[in-house]
């Protein structure tokens, strides 16, 4: 049993990587996606169905459970691990991101956030040294810095101080977290979409030491083509030699995108969002299951998935549960996007193992461009 964190490149092709991230209670492979668990469960699926999608590591967000059950009572049941039934790596984010999107009447100070519970109203404190001891009781794996993060657009003063601040957080969740053998923290980039304040902050970052970098402060609004610019030199300024981590990413031509410009983990809500609506991810594109075309069509979504939903149901079965608001719809779906996402991932670590990335890339983009197969 390995008792360090440690990450292995196997193979690039361009800026692409494919290689592990080795942890006490498995490996990951990377290129990684990983589901969301935000309340302690991936939202209609059970752990083990997550893990049949060919999920190597889950995401759990600090914000929800230090609220609800409350990391000590995780705790005091055996950690986050034991309590979901989860046995694989787990990565819990710092909560700075939902204090900033769903925390009422909040305050920034140097020492950290103040803020009002969504749930009940109830004052809490944030600080870099709360969150590294609320991801302890969890128990995670991988443990993410506290910082703050601006919703773009902003302007390059308010993107520099704030940038500056989550640099000063970064050596106080450095030094709160302390030495944890087989456990990992990871720093987080900001910057914005400004080329130097990201140089600036990756140093700051380098000079503390991580086991991992992440590059924060995108997917907030500023669109693909902004984010693929920042990607175009983010990854470039973080250590080769240790994971990086995209936070909150994405659909499926920004996972490819991000992979492409050297990104080596993901995570996102969306496969598993747009189940629970009915919007469904398949080779061909995307696909609305509440769409009428489905109510008599007896193909599977995907006929080349080997998902459950695409094994043994029509589109019409599925449309029809949709329609009815049968739980077992947000099951299926929910199961079939993972997958997908999943497969994307695999098909990506073959390519770039195998040198034929830009194939893969252009035979991906081709297949989706061709839409959903015509009605019946």
């Amino acid at each position: 049993m390995t008792q360090r964190f440690s990450f292995a490149l196997n193979a690039t092709d361009g800026k692409a990587r494919t290689g592990v991230i080795s942890t006490p209670r498995g490996d990951i492979r990377t290129p990684a996606f990983m589901p969301v668990g935000t309340a302690a469960t991936v939202k209609a699926m059970m752990p083990e169905s997550v893990a049949a999608t060919g999920a190597d590591i889950l995401l759990g967000n600090t914000y929800h459970l230090m609220l609800r059950p409350t990391a000590e009572r995780i705790d005091r049941l055996g950690g986050l691990h034991k309590f979901m039934n989860w046995d694989k790596p787990i990565l819990t984010d710092s909560g700075g991101f939902q204090v900033m999107s769903l925390a009422e009447l909040r305050k920034l100070t140097e020492k950290g956030v103040t803020f009002k519970s969504h749930i009940d109203g109830s004052k809490h404190e944030l600080t870099p040294e709360r969150s590294m001891e609320i991801q302890k009781l969890l128990g995670s794996d991988i443990v993410m810095c506290f910082d703050e993060c601006p919703a773009l657009p902003a302007d390059r003063k308010r993107i520099a101080e704030s940038m500056e601040l989550s640099m000063r957080w970064a050596q106080r969740s450095r030094d709160a977290f302390g030495d944890r053998p087989g456990h990992a923290l990871f720093g987080i980039q900001q910057g914005g979409l400004e080329e130097d304040l990201r140089a600036q902050s990756a140093e700051a970052l380098k000079a503390v030491e991580f086991d991992g970098y992440a590059v924060g402060g995108l997917a907030v609004g500023e669109g693909q083509e902004a984010m693929f610019g920042v990607l175009d030199f983010a990854p470039d300024q973080l250590p080769v030699d240790k994971p990086r981590y995209l936070m909150g990413v994405g659909k499926p031509d920004d996972i490819v995108g991000a992979v492409k410009r050297g990104i080596d983990m993901m995570d996102c809500v969306l496969p598993s969002r747009s189940g629970r609506t009915g919007q469904l991810f398949t080779r061909r594109g995307v696909i609305n299951i509440k769409n009428a075309r489905h109510a008599d069509d007896p193909r599977p979504l995907d006929e080349h998935c080997t998902c459950p939903a695409c094994s043994h149901y029509s589109r019409a079965y599925l449309h029809h549960v949709f329609r009815a608001q049968e739980m077992i719809s947000g099951m299926l779906l929910t199961w079939h996007n993972l997958h997908y996402f999943q497969e994307i991932m695999q098909g990506m670590r073959d390519a770039i193992a195998a040198g034929r990335f830009a194939d893969w890339e252009a035979e991906f983009h081709a297949t989706r461009a061709l839409g959903d197969v015509p009605p019946l």
